[in-house]
C-alpha cells in the first residue's frame, strides 16, 4: 500500500507538495497552493485558522485514502508511484494527463484529428478544429499528406495564405497549433520531422495589448500546470469584471445581497458596481477569502506583489519540456507579453467588436466623461454595462452573438 506525504518546499516560497511513495519509489506533485509549514500543521490538525485550507486538505486527504482503498480491492496496491500521481492528479486537481493519439501511420491531418479527439475542453478543441479547417482551405490535397511532406516551404505558403484575411495574432495561432501537433508527434514517436526548426513564428513588430477571441479562448482552457492555475483564472475574473484592475480585485470585500462587487475605483476615486455574472462568481467561490472576497488578500498583502507574481506566470503559460538528466523544464511561452492589464483591453476590444457603443464600454472601463455627474451612477447606464458584459461574455465563452 502506498504511503503520502504532505509538505512545504520553502525554496519554492512555500509551495505545497505531495509525496508519494510505493515500493520504495517517490513521485511528487505539486498542489498549486503556498502555505507555510506551521499554517500546513494547523491545517492537518483541524486547529487552523483558515477554514479554506483545513477544508481542502481534509478534501484531499479522504479522496487519497479512498485510493488507497480502490487499489486494494482492485488488488493493485503494487502500481507504480507515477501512475498512482497521474490518477490524484486528475482527482485532487483535475488535470487530465493528455491521451495518446491514436496512431495514424505518419498522415498529418488524421493525426491532427485524433489530436483534437484527444483534448477534453469544448473551447480547445474548437481551437485546433479552426486550424484544421484552415489547413485544408489553403490545402486540398492535405489528407493525403504525411508529416515529412509538411515543410518549410509548406509552412510558409501557409502563412501567406492566412495573412490574406487573419491578423498576425491569429495566423500566429494556427502555425503554434501546428507545431503542438509536431511536438505531441514527435513525443509518442510518430515522426521525426520537424519544420519549426528553420521556421520561426514571429510576433507582431508593434507591441498589442490585446488578445484576439481566438487567443482569448485558449488561454481560458489552457492546461495549465498547477500552481497557475489561479493566475489564469483571475485573469478570467478580471475579464469577467468588466477588466477590472488588479489593485482594486485584490482590495475587494464582498458581494452585494444584489449579487454586484460596488468599490471606488482607487485609480479615480470613482464610485463603480459590476453585476457578478454566474461565471465569474464561479470563480470567486472557488478563491474565497478571509480577509477579503478572494484569498488573494490573504496570499499578498500589497497589490502590486500580486500583479507582479499574476504577470509573470501568465507570460509563463504554454508548452513545457523536459530536457537534460535532471528533468529541466524548457518553456514555450504561448502568450508572449501578456499581462492582467491586457484582460482590460481585450474585453475593450471585443465588445467594440460586437457592436457595443463606445460610450457604454467606456462607462463599463470607468472611463470619465468629463462631467461631474460621473460619480453618480444612473439606474440605466448600470443596466446597459450590464447587458454589455453578458453579450461580451457569451461572444467569448459561448459563441453567440
Amino acid at each position: 500500500m502506498f504511503s503520502y506525504k504532505f509538505y512545504t518546499r520553502e525554496e519554492k516560497n512555500d509551495s505545497l507538495m505531495l509525496r508519494i511513495t510505493n515500493n520504495r519509489k517517490k513521485a511528487e506533485m505539486s498542489m498549486g497552493l503556498r502555505i507555510a509549514q506551521s499554517e500546513l500543521d494547523a491545517a492537518l490538525s483541524g486547529s487552523s485558522k483558515n477554514i479554506r485550507h483545513e477544508k481542502m486538505l481534509a478534501s484531499w486527504t479522504s479522496q487519497i485514502k479512498d485510493l488507497m482503498l480502490e487499489l486494494s480491492d482492485r488488488k493493485q496496491a503494487d502500481m507504480d508511484a507515477k501512475e498512482i500521481r497521474t490518477i490524484l492528479q486528475e482527482r485532487l486537481l483535475g488535470i487530465v494527463a493528455e491521451k495518446e493519439p491514436e496512431p495514424a501511420n505518419g498522415n498529418f491531418t488524421a493525426y491532427f484529428q485524433n489530436f483534437i479527439d484527444g483534448k477534453e475542453n469544448k473551447g480547445t478543441k474548437g481551437v485546433y478544429k479552426h486550424t484544421l479547417d484552415k489547413i485544408r482551405s489553403f490545402d486540398p490535397d492535405v489528407d493525403m499528406k504525411r508529416f515529412e511532406d509538411i515543410d518549410l516551404k509548406w509552412l510558409t505558403d501557409f502563412e501567406a495564405f492566412c495573412a490574406k484575411t487573419a491578423s498576425k495574432n491569429a495566423r500566429n495561432i494556427h502555425l503554434r497549433n501546428i507545431r503542438a501537433v509536431f511536438n505531441n508527434a514527435i513525443d509518442f514517436g510518430i515522426t521525426s520531422a520537424y519544420p519549426f526548426r528553420r521556421f520561426k513564428i514571429r510576433p507582431e513588430a508593434t507591441r498589442k495589448r490585446s488578445l484576439s477571441i481566438e487567443e482569448l479562448r485558449k488561454l481560458f482552457d489552457y492546461p495549465v500546470e498547477p500552481y497557475a492555475e489561479i493566475y489564469r483564472d483571475c485573469f478570467k475574473l478580471i475579464f469577467m469584471l468588466c477588466g477590472i484592475n488588479t489593485v482594486d480585485l485584490h482590495a475587494l470585500k464582498s458581494i452585494t445581497k444584489d449579487g454586484r462587487i460596488e468599490y471606488k475605483r482607487a485609480k479615480t476615486g470613482r464610485l463603480y458596481s459590476i453585476k457578478v455574472e454566474p461565471e465569474a462568481l464561479e470563480i470567486i467561490e472557488k478563491y474565497q477569502g478571509n480577509n477579503g472576497l478572494l484569498c488573494i488578500a490573504d496570499r499578498w498583502s500589497d497589490s502590486r506583489n500580486f500583479r507582479h507574481q499574476l504577470n509573470k506566470a501568465l507570460q509563463r503559460i504554454g508548452e513545457v519540456e523536459r530536457r537534460g538528466r535532471g528533468g529541466k523544464k524548457i518553456r514555450t511561452a504561448e502568450f508572449e507579453g501578456v499581462s492582467s492589464y491586457w484582460a482590460r483591453h481585450s474585453w475593450a476590444t471585443i465588445a467594440y467588436e460586437i457592436g457595443i457603443p463606445k460610450d457604454i464600454i467606456a462607462q463599463a472601463l470607468g472611463h470619465s466623461d468629463g462631467h461631474d455627474v460621473t460619480n453618480i451612477y444612473i439606474r440605466e447606464d448600470v443596466r446597459k454595462v450590464d447587458e454589455a458584459n453578458r453579450r461580451v461574455l457569451d461572444w467569448v465563452l459561448y459563441s453567440k452573438r
